[in-house]
């Protein structure tokens, strides 16, 4: 059987250089990548400092009106190109994402090919778009000869990478600024750079030097600086709510447009009105588990109703029972090891308070011969039920393959109960009675609240996916991408504005000829 112990990163890819202007920049300082299913290391990265973050950003700057003013058919034709070069090497790209975070291989080809398939499709949506919207005659435009609605890139945009799903992620950034022409500085995890960078090398390769800037390096050091500097026009970032709050407080200094997508801590509710279907098992053990729990919409708690609790317990248990943990390349595998060893001690921190709590903690799954349980950060899907609903494991993102599941009593309590955190991802309402499930899914505090499902693909692409209260700000898919790497540009003329502006009539008289007084 084949893992991770005989799968190596390409020698070409296993240092994550810093890429700026269109060449590589020596760096000093770096770190190891180090593998969670074996603990060994996998490559190396670079950890740039501000010199180099400031000099990205000036290439940037530099390219920046070259490319937003190329024609956009020719623009977009360099993009694609420059897509379908990373395309040819996906698979081994997604083969050093599964050895970077531990993550299953398909999940990892869902990765890469779901970030390239982003890029085609912001493409082909401007591709669709008018360049400039012709508003003339309009209600709301009054007597205006002309008035047109252009939507311009804002300049030179940073995107600041998470570890969990590396590529993917930072193309919900990256796709919408090079589509729209704007200009690139990206910041990959330390945790996980290989695979982003390798896929923005190829990228950066085939575009004019300067168009996308890679700046490996600790968030501290390079994300703070990327955040602060007056030559970024606007910031794009995935991961913590704390890393969040220092982002948006360094990007408030300069007025640039700042998204976030942060924490959530997900709520499924399973109605009173719901049969405990084994699809709805299914759905609901995929929606939890899925990346070992490490989704920034994982469902993160379920309520349940009572009158459904002990049976969907028992279904539940039983099925998370059967997941296979294994080595990332393991074809039998459901779920890999945590990515990180902060992630991992935090699970094992959490398992024991729980149990402290006198809450029952159920270890469950199948470990297959291919995980390495002494050295990699695995951790046995766990189902936790008898635990205070105030618990940190209950309120608190775990960001683990560690489900709490509370009982409720009534839909007022269970909405009650959903809405309680801080965290508003988002969240799922689970019962064949749509319109009851409706009724409570708009009582819900979160950006998007699905019906029947929570897990990867539920977000459509052509609605907005983003949080509400301390999980983010601003929103992705599509056009609500665009929002944020574009700036609206109103022009709007009069022929002649005397007869089509009111209020010029106290003013005619200073352009009348004087009249002088002789003197008598």
């Amino acid at each position: 059987m084949t893992t991770g112990a005989y799968v190596r990163v390409p020698d070409r890819w296993r240092h994550a250089a810093a890429f700026v202007d269109g060449s590589m920049r020596d760096v000093s300082d770096s770190a190891a990548v180090i593998s969670p299913a074996t603990g060994q290391a996998v490559g190396s990265v670079a950890l740039a400092d501000t010199t180099v973050a400031d000099a990205a950003v000036a290439a940037a700057a530099r390219a920046f009106p070259a490319w937003r003013d190329m024609p956009r058919a020719e623009r977009a034709g360099l993009v694609l190109a420059a897509v379908d070069a990373a395309e040819a090497v996906a698979d081994e790209i997604a083969a050093t994402v599964s050895l970077e975070v531990g993550k299953i291989l398909p999940e990892a080809q869902g990765d890469i090919r779901g970030a390239l398939a982003m890029v085609r499709a912001m493409v082909q949506l401007l591709a669709d778009l008018e360049s400039d919207e012709d508003r003339t005659g309009r209600a709301g435009t009054g007597d205006a000869t002309l008035v047109r609605l252009r939507h311009v890139p804002v300049g030179p945009v940073a995107v600041i990478g998470p570890w969990n799903t590396p590529i993917f992620l930072a193309f919900n950034g990256i796709a919408p600024a090079l589509a729209a022409g704007a200009t690139l500085i990206v910041k990959p995890a330390v945790e996980a750079p290989l695979g982003l960078t390798a896929t923005l090398r190829i990228i950066a390769e085939q575009l004019p030097p300067g168009v996308v800037n890679i700046v490996p390096g600790r968030g501290s050091v390079v994300g703070q600086r990327l955040a602060e500097h007056p030559g970024v026009r606007a910031v794009s970032f995935t991961g913590g709510t704390d890393t969040g709050r220092r982002i948006a407080a360094a990007g408030a200094a300069t007025i640039k447009k700042i998204a976030l997508e942060l924490g959530g801590n997900d709520p499924a509710i399973v109605l009173g009105s719901a049969e405990i279907t084994d699809s709805l098992i299914t759905e609901l053990v995929a929606g939890s588990y899925a990346m070992t729990g490490q989704i920034c919409f994982n469902v993160k708690r379920i309520y349940v109703h009572r009158d459904r609790y002990d049976e969907f317990v028992r279904k539940f248990t039983d099925a998370v029972s059967r997941i296979v943990v294994g080595d990332p390349f393991d074809p039998t595998a459901h779920i890999g090891p945590l990515a990180t060893k902060d992630g991992y001690e935090n699970a094992l921190r959490l398992i024991t308070a729980a149990r402290d709590a006198g809450a029952q903690v159920r270890e469950l799954g199948l470990r297959a011969d291919s995980a390495d349980w002494h050295r990699g950060y695995f951790i046995a899907p766990t189902v936790v039920t008898d635990i205070p609903a105030d618990h940190e494991l209950v309120l608190d993102e775990q960001f683990a393959p560690i489900i709490p599941i509370i009982p409720f009593d009534t839909d007022d309590q269970a909405v009650a109960e959903a809405n309680r955190t801080e965290f508003g991802l988002a969240s799922s309402v689970w019962s064949q009675d749509l319109d009851h499930a409706e009724q409570v899914a708009r009582r819900i505090e979160a950006g998007n609240t699905f019906i029947n499902a929570h897990r990867l693909g539920a977000s459509v692409p052509h609605v907005p996916f983003g949080g509400v209260k301390q999980s983010g700000l601003g929103r992705t898919h599509l056009l609500y991408s665009l929002e944020h790497v574009t700036d609206e540009h109103a022009i709007v003329g009069f022929d002649d504005p005397a007869a089509q502006l009111p209020g010029i009539t106290r003013w005619q008289n200073i352009t009348e000829p004087r009249i002088t007084k002789e003197k008598a």
